[in-house]
């Protein structure tokens, strides 16, 4: 679930667009096979092994480890009081066997799952507040975002760090990234895997840098003032022009090279502010207040419209590239749309914890066809678990809920142990397991190790598996 933009300031944005990772072909004779099996077999025979496999992997998931993100012995490098405090997990990324997990207060540890121990810290400053991780597959490294004390927390700066050394405990073998780049606010750094691209704005000159992800070479540079958003699909860029009161000037480039393909002037209704314009390869996505949401097909200008009333102006989106189709969040409740307008799903027990859809508390699979989220508990299980919430595993397809990991499904098996923890009784395990469903405020799900790692307010990171 990559494409994410830090702004430049000294906390991160709660409201972003993410883009569900497309995912990887694979080499000409394994697609071939792929396809004839398709061929050969019933699709409904498919997908319902599809669906019992999902099923049979989450189903018997326990709470196996648990991880400490505070530095109560002071190995972290970092000098600001704040620093020192316990705070809330607000992401983890996951690379081969390393965990990572960002800390509200700016410290972020990585952690081994081979030796079930904190490798180290990856700050190298005193004063250095990591804002956002992001993994870069290109070159098997990690990108960290942080801001600085001695600048006052204004500036973004980037730094890359290869896997390897951080698993060696060599957080600072790493180097800077974009150090041309003057990333003050409201400037700020998109990282966008579909596309293997880097998006920087500088505010300072309204210049708009697109970087290869592969080796961070500069492929080229938009400058105009007028732009007022772009947004980044598959081989394309949407550029946001300021609006006049009767529409909105709007042009297609290629991602590759920056060339315009396409520039056109969306109409408006007059004194009516945008709530919001997303675009989807050849799809344009416009909703204004009080107005119906128009998908706008900008090949052939064809128009669909989706009344004001079935359609809602949600909080957040996740585009999946794979099935043609999009989320929305709104009011804690998830759905699936496609781009003919029509409702596709409903999801029949997936009402999410956080009201403000936080989507790091949300993982989608690289297939696009099952989401992962901290949910509200069941009524029948509040009066046993508490304030826990449970993790819930639902068909992005059918909207049917596949497996849940909460309180009541029971403690860990007895030969298994929380080593970091030191719990030893079923009874203290089963303590450990409602606590680790309580307050999550960030998920991920490890889909090579199939994995789900959960952080909460203490900065405590969990480890689920079967």
């Amino acid at each position: 679930m990559e494409g994410r933009r830090i702004i430049a300031n000294p906390r991160p944005c709660s409201g972003r667009r993410v883009i569900a990772k497309k995912r990887k072909r694979p080499d000409g004779f394994i697609n071939t096979v792929k396809k004839l099996q398709r061929r050969e077999i019933s699709s409904r025979m498919d997908r319902a092994f599809s669906f019992t496999t999902a099923q049979e992997r989450f189903r018997n998931m326990r709470l196996v480890e648990q991880y400490d993100t505070h530095d109560p012995k002071g190995d972290c490098v970092i000098a600001l009081p704040f620093l020192m405090k316990r705070t809330k997990v607000i992401e983890i990324v996951a690379a081969h066997d390393i965990v990572f997990a960002l800390a509200h207060s700016g410290v972020c540890a990585s952690f081994s799952r081979e030796t079930n121990k904190r490798v180290c810290f990856l700050n190298i400053s005193s004063d250095e507040i990591i804002r956002s991780l992001f993994y870069n597959k290109n070159n098997d490294s990690l990108i960290t975002v942080s801001v600085y004390a001695s600048d006052s927390f204004s500036s973004l700066r980037c730094r890359s760090t290869r896997i390897d050394y951080i698993r060696k405990g060599q957080a600072n073998a790493g180097f800077p990234l974009f150090e041309s780049e003057s990333l003050k606010w409201p400037g700020f750094v998109e990282f966008d895997d579909v596309n293997g691209k880097v998006l920087t704005y500088s505010a300072q000159d309204s210049v708009y840098k697109v970087f290869d992800l592969k080796n961070y070479a500069m492929l080229y540079s938009i400058s105009d003032k007028n732009i007022q958003e772009i947004k980044i699909s598959p081989g394309i860029m949407l550029l946001i022009f300021k609006r006049t009161p009767s529409h909105v000037p709007l042009k297609i480039l290629s991602i590759e090279d920056g060339s315009v393909l396409k520039p056109f002037n969306h109409l408006l209704h007059r004194n009516k502010k945008i709530d919001f314009i997303e675009q989807f390869n050849e799809k344009l996505l416009v909703k204004q207040e009080n107005e119906n949401l128009q998908i706008l097909d900008v090949r052939n200008a064809e128009l669909i419209e989706v009344s004001r009333t079935e359609f809602m102006t949600p909080s957040a989106f996740i585009f999946l590239y794979e099935n043609q189709l999009f989320l929305t969040f709104r009011d804690r409740n998830v759905s699936v749309w496609n781009f003919r307008g029509e409702l596709v799903t409903s999801f029949e027990d997936h009402l999410l914890w956080h009201p403000d859809c936080n989507t790091n508390n949300i993982y989608i699979t690289s297939d696009q066809d099952l989401i992962i989220s901290y949910c509200k508990a069941d009524t029948e299980d509040q009066w046993m678990e508490g304030n826990a919430g449970s993790i819930n595993i639902s068909n992005i397809l059918t909207g049917k809920c596949l497996a849940k990991i909460k309180a009541s499904n029971g403690p860990p098996k007895e030969e298994e142990c929380i080593s970091s923890s030191g719990l030893g009784s079923s009874k203290q395990r089963k303590n450990a397991v409602t606590e680790a469903l309580e307050d999550i405020t960030a998920l991920f799900y490890h889909e090579d190790r199939n994995e789900i790692y959960t952080g909460n307010t203490h900065g405590l990171l969990h480890l689920w598996w079967f």
